[in-house]
């Protein structure tokens, strides 16, 4: 059995991970005994109580304010290939007992207890991205059991993200076996597109998905505003679903190409239009123009990533909501959705019911949506808990 370094948590400093919880600040180490420096990116520890019990093995970066992330509780287990074997099936199972079809997000980092890993399927193809410098030394182990597991025909890794700056990690992308261009995908009777290699992120947002097929049931015969659309995710769907015309807005000139490229594929493509500009921009201009839409759906990057983005970010999601509702016809149907973890349920709501009342409007919540069961939530990290998708019914009071 291998042995690894000590790392000894101050008194008290247990408690969370005791819970449940799968992180461990620097602040919560006794440096007397186990110094961080004597760490180096990426090690494995295994992790003790102040009172001597252990708690686990745990990836390590002195260079963190998180700098622990517990991959095991049984300090006797060797992540190697088995190990990761076994987590990915786990993760697996999941997401077979809920989705028909293989395209969902397969890894949810901490909440399928990979720490760092997300991996989104796309039928025969992955797309991988690694965020802890633990991982990325596993990272041949990781392959080799999603191999194992799922045979796929070709894996992208897919690791030019800002988390990896935080672990001193180079930014890569690479190809393993063979990925066609686009890597096709089928989402609520929708056929889509995605370059996982140019595309955002890992290629698509599996994390919408329920509410989106929560809006197909309200759109038809509607004229719908897509606001930030990436590729059509959310317009395309509508499309899909009935929608008399969609708009797609994007300030990326492939992401509206992508919108175009998915509407063909759906056969819609006379019912769906892509606009290039800056979203408050084109939401200013159609204010100005007097246009108005039955559905506005508003799914913006986030703009808090950090607390101390908290004020800023809160006044940008307060800007384009009012924008949003100023579109809105009679009985207009609000989407309003947030992927900050920092901006809570109860806030964007409380920012929504601003925006309407400045304006004279009476927002009723409807439907309170968030990620699909395919981003599973770990109940004692709540981190792990970030996507809303509020669905708004503004009238005219």
């Amino acid at each position: 059995m291998t042995s690894y370094p000590a790392l000894i948590l101050n008194p008290q400093a247990d408690r969370r991970v005791k819970k449940g919880h799968l992180w461990i600040y620097s602040n919560e180490v006794n440096t007397g005994k186990t110094p961080l420096k004597s760490f180096a990116p990426g090690d494995l520890a295994e992790v003790f109580a102040a009172g001597g019990q252990s708690l686990g093995l745990a990836f390590i970066n002195p260079n963190a304010l998180i700098c622990g992330r517990l991959l095991t509780r049984d300090s006797r287990q060797a992540p190697n290939t088995k190990f990761l074997q076994h987590r990915i099936t786990q993760a697996l199972r999941l997401r077979e007992m809920c989705f028909a079809e293989p395209y969902y997000r397969l890894v949810y980092g901490d909440a399928d207890l990979l720490p760092g890993v997300v991996i989104d399927r796309y039928g025969d193809y992955l797309v991988v991205q690694i965020s802890v410098a633990g991982f990325e030394q596993l990272r041949d182990e990781l392959i080799a059991a999603l191999d194992k597991v799922l045979q796929p025909k070709g894996i992208v890794l897919k690791n030019n993200h800002s988390a990896r700056d935080l672990e001193g990690l180079e930014d890569t992308v690479e190809v393993i076996g063979s990925v066609p261009d686009l890597l096709a995908l089928r989402e609520n009777n929708a056929r889509f597109e995605v370059s996982a290699t140019t595309g955002q992120k890992t290629g698509w947002f599996y994390d919408h998905r329920v509410n989106r097929a929560y809006l197909q049931g309200l759109v038809r015969g509607k004229r719908v505003l897509d606001v930030f659309s990436y590729v059509g995710g959310w317009g395309v769907q509508a499309g899909v679903a009935g929608a008399e015309r969609v708009t797609c807005v994007d300030a990326s000139e492939s992401a509206v190409e992508g919108v175009r490229h998915n509407a063909r594929l759906n056969g819609i493509e006379d019912r769906v239009e892509a606009v290039r500009g800056k979203a408050v921009d084109v939401l200013k201009s159609l204010v100005a123009d007097k246009e108005k839409f039955d559905v506005v759906v508003l799914d913006p990057p986030a703009f808090i990533k950090k607390r101390k983005d908290q004020q800023a970010g809160e006044a940008a999601y307060r800007h384009i909501n009012e924008l949003a509702i100023r579109l809105l016809g009679k009985d207009g149907l609000l989407v309003s959705a947030s992927c900050s973890m920092p901006l809570t349920r109860d806030t964007l709501q409380e920012i929504v019911r601003g925006a309407a009342r400045h304006l004279d409007r009476h927002a009723q919540l409807i439907y309170n949506g968030g990620q699909g069961p395919d981003h599973p939530i770990h109940p004692a990290i709540p981190e792990t808990d970030y996507l809303k998708g509020q669905f708004y019914r503004v009238a005219m009071e």
